[in-house]
């Protein structure tokens, strides 16, 4: 597990230095300088009659100029001597070239990223109950903008390294890497996470993100985005419990806006929470032992209790009521989608703890 760890940070530190910038391909450059200088100085001193050891240890002790003394007498070797002089300027050249490449490196801030990253996977290691979002595209900024505005802990799982940088400008948790890799996602906390959106560009990429994130998490809520019908039954058959598709969510969007554009609006408002507005959409699972399972809602009188209204409320087996009376009754497992404002849903939340509500 530690070798896998070093493995790891040595492969995001080598996609960091591999990132676009002109500093990275000035410390490739240099590494690859200064490999040639060594090889073509020792081959040059094995053409001059040394064995490989020799013309090694010359080589590496000229182009790194620390001062030892020659392995063999260059005093009457005119072909030595100039051949030393070439590898000294060679290799100050390549150390210079080098060290200056190392200092813009620093300057662009790449290593201060590298360690800055290890700070922010310390962060992501404390999460719990959070959301796994995977691409960080046009559907997965707008998924991110949401999740920001309800106070939803989310982790960011993306591919490229400069969008992984826009994540971290925005403020968001992010790791770098695919978000198919077992690995990937187990940083990123999949064991402890309540959910998964998977919103990768590419159907077929998707699929993948689903079919890992369910067999290292058969409980994980996995919702997932489809740009057909046909992607979309795939990733459901892969395991994704919902899937959408953004296109045919702007049509109906945009017919709804045309026609019932109020109807829109107040979707919006209660929904969004739009800061101002006093009420608000909430939906909530009854837990397992609550105090109000196997109670009628008339009997709870939660209307009168907590001031939320009940709209609808779906069982265990996935039916839905939409017009809840007071003689249902609730059982463990069981939705219920309620409006009401902020204080009315915190009483409702402590209703169904078992706390005493007035």
């Amino acid at each position: 597990m530690a070798y896998r760890r070093r493995r790891d940070d040595w492969r995001r530190f080598e996609a960091i230095l591999g990132a676009e910038g002109e500093a990275g391909r000035r410390i490739r450059l240099a590494i690859l300088m200064l490999a040639g200088i060594i090889v073509v100085g020792t081959s040059g001193y094995i053409v001059l009659g040394w064995n490989f050891m020799d013309a090694l240890y010359m080589t590496v002790i000229t182009v790194g100029t620390v001062g030892f003394e020659e392995v063999r007498n260059l005093d009457e070797s005119v072909a030595g001597r100039l051949w030393t002089i070439v590898l000294i300027i060679s290799g100050v050249a390549v150390l210079g070239y080098a060290t200056t490449s190392l200092v813009a490196l620093a300057v662009e801030g790449t290593v201060r990223n590298y360690f800055r990253s290890r700070r922010m996977r310390a962060e992501i290691g404390k999460l719990h109950g959070h959301y796994i979002l995977c691409g960080y595209g046009r559907v997965g900024r707008q998924v991110a903008a949401e999740f920001t505005l309800d106070g939803v802990p989310f982790v960011v799982v993306e591919q490229d390294s400069r969008t992984v940088e826009e994540c971290l400008a925005d403020g968001y948790l992010a790791l770098f890497g695919e978000a198919s890799d077992d690995g990937v996602l187990e940083e990123a906390g999949i064991m402890r996470a309540r959910g998964l959106i998977a919103a990768v560009d590419s159907d077929a990429d998707n699929v993948f993100v689903v079919l890992s994130a369910r067999k290292l998490n058969p409980a994980l809520h996995i919702v997932a985005r489809a740009s057909s019908d046909s992607s979309a039954a795939k990733l459901e058959i892969a395991g994704a419990d919902r899937t959408l598709s953004p296109y045919a969510v702007g049509g109906r969007r945009l017919a709804s806006l045309a026609t019932q554009p109020l109807v829109v609006d107040f979707l919006d408002v209660v929904t969004r929470g739009e800061k101002g507005i006093e009420f608000r959409l909430e939906e909530f699972v009854v837990p397992k032992n609550s105090s109000i399972a196997e109670h009628t809602i008339g009997e709870l009188k939660i209307g009168e209790r907590t001031g939320a209204i009940v709209l609808a409320f779906r069982t265990a087996d996935g039916t839905f009521d939409t017009t809840p009376s007071a003689g249902d009754r609730l059982h463990a497992g069981d939705t219920l989608i309620v409006l009401g404002s902020r204080d009315q849903i915190t009483r409702l939340e402590r209703l169904m703890r078992g706390e005493e509500v007035t």
